[in-house]
């Protein structure tokens, strides 16, 4: 795990040092264990290390004949790799293999043999190019940038910002996308000239200029396969041991964010089938009455599987306290409320391991959300696509203009996901897996976790897991009202401590309440900030921050406003956040 940086100018050029460093520090949280520089002819690549596997000689960029490698995540089949192709590799890193298989069999049969996370750029001297590949799910980010002479790329937006390689300029579209689904989608980031290598595509320039692009799915393709509920299980039971065992491959200590319901639940239950000492598990809590609180179902979980469980509670002193700090580390911008716990849970976590396994994925393959039963319905069934709606669609007068083309890029996923043969679910899946995904969980994972040098690994996304999902046939998804059916029987199976077919309690976070409780204040703040004021009519936020606590809909696009205020003056006005919310919006 790290952050990595380059450039590839046209031949002739050479990369300045001063901006590679320059990105290095603006992704030093990263990698705090270890930093390399390596320029020939006109590429430069940069890297800053989070040691994770071969703590003594994995650090990068790792050689191998003409060829250069840095990478961010984790390739969790190298010893496979290594060990079927013959590999002799020079160190024990987990990046080395893919080194040595795309010089012998080219960058689409290398992609195509890992298992992981990852966000790679390779040099290859000989033939003059840079190739930037990016794992299928996107769990990993990678962004780049048209720069004077070339092409830049980094883990974060904020180091090609903070090297002067590209403007803060906000994308008014991308904007829209913010303020009514909380995240932004496609390719196009809400920076003017800043794009995301999107999931499992390869890029390749060459002479300063993209000259090839390929993409690796992340699903199967193909309709629902009928299979009996016995052999389904048994499937799962087999690529879910495979993955998570996998997943658990460090040399440091590991743990697991475990929340109360069934996805981290199970994941804690493969753990600890393979695990012979206590799994270390973390959990938050709220201190608001009222608010969701997973607590009594994850202690029950952590109780029966014998883990260590450490719960912490989040209080709405430390939110306002960290909040500026959690919403400068979305320089991707997610305003997911989900972030505030994962910051904190992050911090804790780091106190004990340096990696950690969560449930993200498992709702998305295995159709856990109340929006898939909706989708799988014909419109004359009340069937509905999902996110009809925008978060300032329930509330009125409050934006200068309302968002005409927010859903633009959900439609675009949404197509080109409703391939032949898949079923109205597995569509909605898929959009899902396409832009939901990787823009917002695992944005959010990646940001929060990060920010601490703290790891984090999704087990469900696994090429091995999805193979088995996906193609399921839609009853053992979803049955009446029930979603994530097959999983469900196996954890009825593998852990009944953990009530998997009680109600689904959705995760929230009490930023209404939280929100509302000081409304009269915080809301002339935000309705005073340059990014909100540009958007929204201040008057109308005052009220909306004063009404937070007594509606969803409301206390909803109150922390839309709030975020976006908060994120505009961290990436755009580039002013300081260092202080809490009073401090800084005030300031």
């Amino acid at each position: 795990m790290c952050g990595i940086a380059g450039l590839a100018l046209k031949q002739g050029l050479t990369p300045d040092p001063k901006i590679l460093h320059a990105m290095l520090a603006a992704l030093a949280h990263r990698g705090p264990d270890g930093q390399g520089v390596h320029i020939a002819d006109n590429v430069g690549l940069a890297h800053n290390r989070l040691a994770i596997i071969d703590l003594a000689t994995g650090d990068q960029p790792l050689f191998a004949g003409p060829t250069t490698l840095v990478a961010n995540g984790e390739v969790y089949n190298y010893i496979e790799l290594r060990e079927a192709h013959a590999l002799v590799c020079a160190t024990g890193s987990d990046c080395e293999p893919p080194l040595h298989l795309y010089r012998r069999d080219g960058v689409a049969a290398t992609a195509q043999a890992m298992r992981g996370m990852y966000a790679i750029a390779l040099h290859d001297r000989a033939t003059r190019r840079l190739i930037l590949t990016r794992d299928p799910f996107g769990i990993k980010p990678m962004y780049i940038a048209e720069v004077a002479g070339g092409i830049a790329f980094a883990s974060e937006p904020q180091a090609l910002l903070a090297a002067g390689l590209v403007q803060p300029v906000v994308r008014a579209e991308a904007r829209d996308e913010l303020l009514q689904l909380q995240f932004t989608t496609g390719a196009e980031t809400i920076f003017a000239g800043i794009s995301r290598i999107l999931p499992g595509e390869t890029v390749v320039i060459a002479d300063g200029a993209i000259v090839e692009r390929h993409r690796r799915a992340a699903l199967p393709e193909g309709g629902p396969v009928a299979v009996t509920e016995e052999e389904a299980l048994a499937r799962l039971d087999a690529a879910f041991e495979d993955s998570v065992r996998l997943h658990q491959r460090a040399d440091v200590p590991y743990g697991l964010f475990l929340s109360g319901g069934i996805d981290s639940g199970a994941v804690l239950a493969m753990m600890a089938r393979l695990n012979s000492q206590p799994v270390r598990a973390f959990t938050a809590s709220f201190d608001v009455p009222g608010a969701a609180d997973e607590r009594a179902a994850a202690e029950a979980a952590a109780k029966a599987h014998g883990a260590r469980h450490t719960t912490i509670t989040v209080t709405e002193a430390e939110v306002w306290r960290e909040l500026p700090k959690i919403v400068a580390a979305m320089d991707d911008p997610a305003a997911d409320y989900a972030i505030i716990p994962t910051w904190f849970l992050a911090s804790r976590a780091r106190q004990d391991v340096k990696v950690v396994l969560s449930g993200e994925g498992g709702d998305e393959l295995f159709g856990g959300y109340g929006r898939y039963r909706s989708a799988m319905r014909p419109w004359w069934l009340w069937g509905r696509r999902p996110r009809a709606t925008g978060a300032f669609d329930h509330v009125k007068d409050v934006l200068r203009d309302a968002p005409r083309t927010w859903r633009d890029g959900i439609t675009a996923a949404e197509a080109a996901t409703a391939l032949p043969g898949r079923s109205r679910l597995q569509a909605a899946q898929a959009a899902d897996i396409a832009d939901w995904l990787p823009n917002d969980l695992l944005a959010k994972l990646d940001r929060c976790l990060m920010a601490h040098a703290l790891e984090g690994r999704t087990p469900f996304l696994d090429p091995a897991v999805a193979e088995c999902a996906f193609r399921l046939p839609d009853s053992l998804k979803v049955r009446g009202r029930t979603g994530k059916w097959l999983l469900r029987t196996w954890m009825a199976r593998h852990a009944p401590a953990s009530k998997p077919f009680a109600p689904k309690q959705g995760f929230t976070v009490p930023v209404a309440a939280w929100i509302g409780g000081v409304g009269d204040r915080l809301g002339p703040l935000v309705a005073a900030q340059p990014g909100v004021a540009e958007v929204a009519k201040p008057d109308r936020v005052a009220a909306l921050f004063r009404h937070a606590a007594g509606d969803k809909h409301r206390g909803f696009a109150a922390w839309h406003l709030l975020f976006y205020a908060l994120w505009h003056r961290a990436h755009v006005e580039r002013r300081d956040v260092s202080g809490d919310v009073w401090q800084v919006l005030g300031g």
